[in-house]
């Protein structure tokens, strides 16, 4: 039992506290600093060095969670406080844009990034300091606009703002946006994205962030919508971009309503073997400058293809290359194959382009002459080409021929060798080369030959065949040409009865 003079020592605040701490450290010491222990004063203490001290970054939640969909206040709330019993101290306030409400009695009072139900509590506890017991509740009246941003594979990335629909507060009829609302603000995706790992942050309280990856491919397969989340203010949507490119995917995703709008003009260059390479706008339902429309449809390859003039008898449509620029700054390259959207009907392989896209068509290394003739009948191919057939032939001009026509074919169209006067044996192909060049060859005809680079190619649109006279036609041309001025002399002595 304690002594009188000692009990009242231990009954002095500090006297006691420090007594208990006394009795604390010599029973344990190991109870200060959770359990470490403490280290004697009569061991050397090393000295002190600096320490890099770290910030912890925001937690981010794992991405199997749901996005927290509680409403958090911010600037340009307004907002309702009810403080019950004390109607002088209830009213209506905009939330400023630092985020802090001035209320009677307590003054400034943060709120933001609290729900309303953590901000009647933060009220409530300040009130308590004034009131018994105070009742508080915080109503949203009038949400702010959710600004958002949107990043990544989508046509117009950037921040939006996005209005509510419905009311709040007491109407709770309020309608958040949605991600797909915003990618469809944003022009909608591109070819090139993701869709299966469509990224949302959302920031928590005052520090935290919530990370939620959404599959929207299901969206498109299904129909289902469920993981189509409802937006807060502040939350940034990512699109990354696909690595591989899987044909079907893209066709579909192209017709879904988040992605961009067919409707929308596209600017795509087209290299190679067409008849009139360069960059042309392409639209749905064919189209673009100096053509005339093709019909309904999306903007695709074979679109792009017409409204360059078709291709040359040399494509190698087998191979052709679709270069993409993609918003990370590379390029996706994805290989078309025309001869099996003809053989077999895969639509896929008619890739819908967007805005960007190159066109390569390659020239065929092994002509076929069934192939070349199969695709002369094709939408592929122009309807004609024109090619001019000069010299000595039946019916010199201009020849209009099927494409993918021969050398033989453009004689034969023209009426065939002037018998008396042609050269059989060759002519002369002059062909305007797309980079501006000429070149002019000597092709040794026979026309009981097959298609051959050698003897019969085929024509390109705008090819010129120049028929020669043959040896004996010239030396009769040159005579005929020295005896013309003795015949114009002959006639005129006639014409005046001089009798010669």
């Amino acid at each position: 039992m304690l002594n009188t003079g000692l009990w009242k020592s231990l009954t002095q605040p500090i006297m006691g506290v420090a007594f208990c701490s006394a009795i604390n450290l010599a029973v344990s010491p190991v109870s200060l600093a959770q359990g470490q222990p403490v280290i004697p004063t009569q061991q050397p203490v090393s000295p002190v060095r600096p320490r890099v001290i770290q910030q912890t970054p925001p937690q981010v939640t794992p991405t199997s969670q749901q996005l927290d969909t509680n409403y958090t206040l911010g600037g340009g709330d307004r907002i309702r406080v009810n403080v019950f019993e004390v109607p002088e101290y209830t009213g209506e306030y905009q939330i400023p844009p630092g985020g802090a409400v001035n209320l009677p009695l307590i003054g400034s009072v943060p709120v933001l990034g609290l729900t309303t139900e953590q901000a009647a509590d933060e009220i409530a506890r300040r009130y308590s300091r004034y009131l018994k017991r105070p009742l508080i509740s915080v109503n949203l009246l009038s949400p702010r606009p959710i600004n958002i941003f949107v990043a990544g594979e989508v046509t117009r990335p950037g921040s939006y703002t996005l209005s509510l629909s419905g009311g709040a507060g007491d109407n709770p009829g309020v309608q958040y946006p949605t991600v797909l609302a915003a990618l469809t603000t944003a022009q909608g995706v591109t070819l090139a994205a993701d869709v299966t790992q469509v990224q949302v942050r959302r920031k928590i309280g005052r520090s935290g962030e919530q990370l939620v990856t959404l599959n929207l491919q299901n969206a498109v397969q299904t129909g289902q919508v469920g993981q189509d989340i409802t937006l807060r203010d502040g939350d940034t949507i990512f699109v990354p971009t696909a690595t591989s490119f899987d044909k079907t995917t893209a066709r579909n995703l192209a017709a879904a309503n988040f992605a961009a709008s067919p409707s929308t003009p596209r600017t795509v260059a087209i290299i190679g073997e067409v008849n009139r390479p360069g960059s042309y706008l392409v639209t749905a339902g064919g189209g673009g400058e100096g053509t005339a429309a093709a019909g309904g449809g999306l903007p695709t390859v074979t679109r792009a293809i017409q409204i360059a003039g078709g291709i040359t008898g040399q494509a190698d449509v087998r191979n052709l290359k679709l270069r993409r620029p993609t918003r990370t700054g590379g390029e996706q390259v994805i290989d078309v194959n025309l001869w099996q959207l003809l053989q077999s009907g895969d639509v896929n392989q008619d890739i819908v382009v967007q805005d960007g896209d190159t066109i390569v068509i390659p020239t065929a290394t092994d002509l076929n002459t069934a192939e070349a003739t199969q695709l002369a009948n094709t939408t592929l191919s122009p309807n004609t080409i024109q090619v001019g057939v000069v010299g000595e032939v039946k019916r010199p001009g201009a020849t209009e021929l099927k494409p993918n026509s021969s050398l033989n074919q453009a004689l034969l169209a023209a009426g065939g060798f002037n018998d008396a006067r042609a050269s059989r044996a060759a002519v002369d192909l002059i062909r305007l080369n797309p980079d501006g060049s000429v070149t002019k060859r000597v092709v040794k005809v026979n026309l009981a030959d097959g298609i051959n680079e050698e003897s019969n190619p085929i024509l390109r649109n705008n090819d010129v065949i120049l028929v020669s006279r043959n040896g004996v036609t010239k030396t009769g041309d040159s005579l005929s040409t020295i005896a013309t001025p003795f015949g114009i002399i002959f006639n005129f002595l006639r014409l005046f009865g001089l009798g010669i």
